[in-house]
């Protein structure tokens, strides 16, 4: 334990967290937007797959909550280390610093904090419906094994939100700031992991890039496909 504690009040230990919970989270992102690509499949589709994960109950929360935890790991440990950065450097360098590094990798700390307040804000517009509660009221009719029942319509309320230009716009907006988050943090989280060698930096920043564009495009998709009308609500 004490092992530990040591470790965690190192540099090399709060980096080696930030990477770790870094990749759970990308993981996280990208399980996460192939659940919600699923709005192309239409409202039976979508619908299901939200029940599916409803009904896990408890343990739902339970991965909820090592989610939450993993991201203020992440985040707190971060700003640490962003802090230490600067103390160790007070100056900063006349030349070649912003010309040497990415935007990505000059940005890391203003991006991450954005998204972190846009996940507060897509938790309150779709997990708990409060900043568009009538959105969030919608249900679904659905044959049962004891005759009809009611699931939640997350289908129409997604087609709803993003109906809205400033609500479509925000989320954009959003999943270019994690892009460029993800541009320099992937590359950076394969580095603090040793799994890169001195060859593959190039093919680390390509891989860097791409996923930051997967992730990108496979997100914005959605309030684009839906702002151009072609995702309707149901009956529409």
């Amino acid at each position: 334990m004490n092992g530990l504690a040591r470790t965690l009040r190192s540099s090399i230990g709060r980096k080696f967290v930030v990477a770790i919970t870094g990749v759970a989270l990308l993981g996280f992102v990208l399980v996460h937007m192939l659940g919600n690509l699923q709005l192309f499949l239409g409202p039976e589709v979508l619908n299901a797959y939200a029940a599916q994960l409803k009904s896990l109950g408890g343990l739902l929360w339970v991965a909820r909550g090592g989610l939450a935890a993993m991201f203020l790991l992440h985040v707190v440990f971060a700003l640490r280390l962003a802090a230490e950065n600067r103390a160790a450097r007070p100056q900063r360098y006349v030349h070649g610093g912003r010309v040497q590094s990415s935007a990505g990798a000059r940005t890391m700390v203003a991006t991450g904090l954005m998204v972190l307040l846009f996940v507060l804000y897509h938790l309150a517009h779709f997990t708990l419906g409060l900043t568009h509660p009538t959105h969030f009221g919608h249900v679904q009719m659905v044959a049962g094994p004891r005759g009809p029942e009611t699931r939640h319509d997350v289908y129409s309320m997604v087609v709803l939100g993003f109906q809205q230009p400033l609500v479509a716009g925000l989320y954009i907006a959003a999943m270019a700031l994690l892009a460029l988050h993800l541009s320099h943090g992937v590359q950076s989280v394969v580095q603090t992991l040793g799994v890169q060698s001195a060859q593959g930096v190039k093919r680390t920043r390509r891989l860097s890039l791409a996923l930051a564009w997967v992730v990108f495009l496979g997100n914005t998709s959605m309030p684009i496909a839906v702002l151009a009308g072609l995702v309707p609500l149901p009956g529409a």
